[in-house]
């Protein structure tokens, strides 16, 4: 049986997950932490073990090496010949790439083009794209763009108001990203639904560090909140979301700040842990609040008004909704944050029942039995969203 790995790539990191094909079924997954510092750390779960090693990973080359290796080693797979499939998570394809595609020398120069779309994401992700073609030449490696499942949205939502010629010449648009996890929880919901995808209008929320909603209508993203780059949209753990540009000026004079600064500051260093001055994590916020702390209970109230804002603006865009969708971390964990966010929505028909709502990471719907919009829990998977689509191309090009 053939084996194929999805593969997410940051600066620093590499997530993994290898499936056994065509069952799906996870047979080993785990990370490399701290690529190229002084030490790193690898740890890889497999048939209900746990493997941890603590050594230096000089580059993203090196930590993939020591990957393959260790899966030998472990005996999850006999020879590297048994991965016959790579899938590399890439978040923007710009407007390039309207679906995932196959990796070609092109694919590779279109993908280095695009870095300037996501300088946080694209070089890391083809540094290991560059790194496992070298390390397996002979599997059949795809490209899975946060992008692509927004690409073809209305332009009325992916433009901006700015001069047209910016959109002609520069690509200035609003691509989104989440793309894969908007895309896999969408089918979830319309099998849980049981009505086809394409006659629903669904409210997907990827709530986690970084954080995105997104209205489906006929089965495609009709608007997101995600924009030019993953900064835009609603508070996140770091990231500020929607800001006035004017704003963004007016500080850098005041502050001496470039641009670059500015940027990482909105990216890294603003969202809840600029307004509570505490930390990122919503746990933590969450029991700072409890514990009369203001600045954590304000970060708080501002995510959840950023959210419902955007709800709100979203059912109303589609003329209605039949069912909205916690998803990542915090929409799939934080039992209080989905309170806060269906709490007073009862106008829009949407409820839920607060004993459904006492659950953690497990498929559920959450809504009260007099709700007319349905709320459901569905855990993302965005690595089976990756197989499956090495899948279908594979299908396609055989054809």
């Amino acid at each position: 049986m053939s084996k194929s790995i999805a593969v997410n790539a940051g600066s620093s990191t590499l997530k993994f997950k290898l499936f056994d094909m065509p069952s799906e079924n996870v047979v080993a997954e785990g990370t490399i932490e701290r690529i190229g510092e002084e030490m790193g750390h690898a740890k890889i779960k497999y048939d209900g073990h746990k493997h941890e090693d603590e050594k230096p990973f000089a580059d993203h080359g090196a930590a993939i090496k020591y990957l393959l290796d260790q899966l030998i080693a472990l005996g999850i797979v006999k020879s590297y010949d048994e991965i016959t499939a790579v899938g590399h998570r890439v978040v923007a394809g710009g407007e390039y790439f309207k679906d995932s595609a196959v990796i070609t020398d092109d694919v590779i120069k279109k993908i280095d083009s695009l870095a300037e779309y996501a300088p946080l994401h694209d070089p890391a992700e083809l540094l290991g794209i560059k790194a496992f073609k070298k390390a397996l030449p002979n599997a059949f490696a795809v490209a899975v763009f946060d992008t692509s499942f927004h690409a073809n949205m209305p332009k009325k939502n992916a433009l901006y108001s700015i001069p047209y010629e910016w959109y002609e010449k520069y690509g200035a648009r609003k691509y989104g990203a989440h793309g894969t996890s908007h895309r896999y929880v969408a089918a979830q919901a319309a099998k849980m639904l049981g009505k086809p995808l394409e006659d629903l209008k669904l409210i997907t929320m990827h709530i986690g560090a970084g954080a995105s909603i997104t209205a489906i209508k006929d089965g495609k993203s009709y608007d997101t909140s995600m924009g030019f780059t993953p900064l835009a949209g609603i508070t996140m753990a770091t990231r500020s979301g929607d800001v006035d540009p004017s704003l963004v000026a007016f500080v850098e004079e005041k502050t001496g700040m470039s641009s670059d600064e500015m940027i990482d500051t909105l990216n890294h260093k603003s969202g809840l842990l600029g307004i509570s001055e505490l930390s990122p994590d919503m746990r933590d916020i969450l029991d700072a609040a409890d514990k009369g702390n203001e600045k954590a209970q304000l970060a708080l109230d501002i995510y959840v008004n950023r959210i419902k804002r955007y709800l709100g603006a979203y059912i109303a865009e589609m003329d209605g909704v039949d069912a909205i969708v916690f998803t990542a971390g915090v929409g799939e964990n934080s039992i209080p944050v989905r309170k806060l966010i269906t709490d007073n929505m009862d106008c829009f028909g949407i409820k839920i029942d607060q004993e459904k709502n006492k659950c953690h990471g497990v498929q559920r719907d959450l809504s009260a039995p007099d709700a007319k919009v349905k709320t459901l829990l569905i855990p993302t998977n965005e690595e089976l969203m990756i197989v499956r689509d090495i899948e279908r191309l594979k299908k396609e090009q055989a054809n």
